[in-house]
């Protein structure tokens, strides 16, 4: 599978810690993420991960345009409620983009930890529910 990781600057370390407490499972995947977001998870875990730009210059567009090629099958975005963005509207975009395209889409670490707990146990072959049904 293809996870994203996105967060917001006030959540940058939640996805750190987030990443630490899952690397064992995190490994076993292909990892992608916006500029800093990538950069900072990778030195500090050793995950491998490929980096795009960063989310205000036009990350989250290119992770979003992963998702509607069938690229990206879960999405990790850690976000800040409390403070507004000004890149809102593209992040609104995304999270359309995983509806359109049936992503599972965390924004918060409780989300994110039932999603990769799921993935986990092997739950998470949506795809072939998806077609199936």
């Amino acid at each position: 599978m293809t996870i994203a990781l996105i967060s917001h600057d006030a959540k940058k370390e939640l996805m750190v810690q987030f990443c630490i407490a899952y690397c064992g499972i995190l490994s076993r995947h292909d990892l992608v993420a916006t500029g800093t977001t990538g950069k900072i998870v990778s030195e500090t875990t050793g995950l491998e991960i490929t980096r795009f730009l960063g989310g205000a210059q036009g990350g989250a567009q290119q992770i979003a345009s992963r998702i509607a090629c069938n690229e990206i099958d879960l999405l990790l975005l850690f976000r800040d409620p409390m403070n507004p963005r000004a890149d809102e509207p593209d992040e609104n975009a995304l999270l359309r983009l995983c509806d359109v395209h049936n992503i599972p889409v965390a924004t918060n670490i409780a989300t994110a930890e039932v999603l990769i707990h799921g993935l986990e146990r092997g739950d998470m072959d949506w795809r072939e529910i998806v077609k199936n049904s």
